[in-house]
């Protein structure tokens, strides 16, 4: 027997600076938002939103300037994606959500939950510490990584595979990276540099932040990943007082994607486990 989807259905929020912000949402249920990494938009989540659509109120985002989001001018400045969550759950009528965020969208994860901490149930922080600094924590492990990352990525580059996809995902599973491209290539225009150079510097947050965040935090990461260090996102999962950490084994920077099945299933299985079906 064919299960039937719920519909997902498009709309737009504009903001008071003019950047138009734009969502898809369906289903029903408590209320689960995914918000996308710097290689993506909305429809990064196609394998994921539809899912969850059939036991939750789903709503998939483009965060400002990402396509087809917009903003009046210039760069998206990452200190209004949380800012600009919050408006959209209140445009949507949503009083609480657990928010799914991938890479840059863990920024827009612990924002919110630090800005707007009764608006939030969960996180899942997909392959991200967020606005959280590992770092300073002087690990062995981070530093290691942090030595042969920027060879790894270089190597990627050469290759013409995309560095939030990585090489397992373009030699095992082309057609999937050719579409993880597609995606990223429907931002054309957009300054990710200078975005990613923003959120990096956003990257202040230490543990006394880490223990303002009363809900429950599920980090899943891919243990390969070169863009975001698992041991530094493990030792920042470590400060949440709800924190709980898991590594995907044979995946890297982007677990929602290449490993969907796995991720689709760490998530539902944190929902039942926070009571949030």
């Amino acid at each position: 027997m064919v299960t039937s989807i719920p519909a997902l259905t498009a709309g737009r929020l504009t903001r008071p600076d003019g950047a138009v912000i734009h969502y898809e949402t369906g289903g029903e249920g408590p209320a689960v938002v995914f918000a996308h990494g710097l290689g993506g938009n909305h429809l990064s989540w196609w394998q994921s939103a539809p899912v969850f659509a059939e036991r939750h109120r789903v709503v998939a985002f483009s965060h400002r300037g990402f396509w087809p989001s917009t903003v009046a001018s210039g760069v998206p400045d990452p200190q209004l994606y949380a800012g600009d969550l919050v408006a959209l759950l209140d445009h949507l009528g949503i009083d609480k959500a657990v928010i799914v965020g991938q890479s840059m969208g863990g920024w827009t994860c612990a924002e919110t939950a630090l800005a707007a901490p009764d608006r939030v149930a969960g996180l899942v922080m997909a392959c991200t510490s967020g606005s959280f600094d590992y770092d300073h924590f002087g690990d062995a492990g981070v530093a290691a990584w942090r030595k042969a990352a920027p060879a790894a990525i270089d190597a990627l580059a050469k290759r013409g595979i995309h560095r939030a996809a990585g090489a397992r995902m373009a030699e095992e599973q082309s057609a999937l990276h050719a579409l993880y491209q597609a995606v990223d290539r429907l931002s054309l225009g957009l300054d990710k540099v200078e975005i990613g150079n923003r959120i990096r510097a956003m990257r202040t947050r230490r543990p006394e932040d880490a223990a303002r965040i009363a809900c429950p935090v599920l980090f899943v990461t891919g243990e390969e990943d070169l863009l975001i260090c698992p041991r530094g996102v493990e030792l920042v999962a470590g400060r949440f007082p709800k924190g709980r950490f898991v590594s995907v084994p044979v995946s890297g920077h982007s677990v929602y994607f290449e490993r969907a099945a796995i991720f689709n299933a760490l998530v539902d299985g944190f929902l039942g486990e926070i009571g949030w079906r």
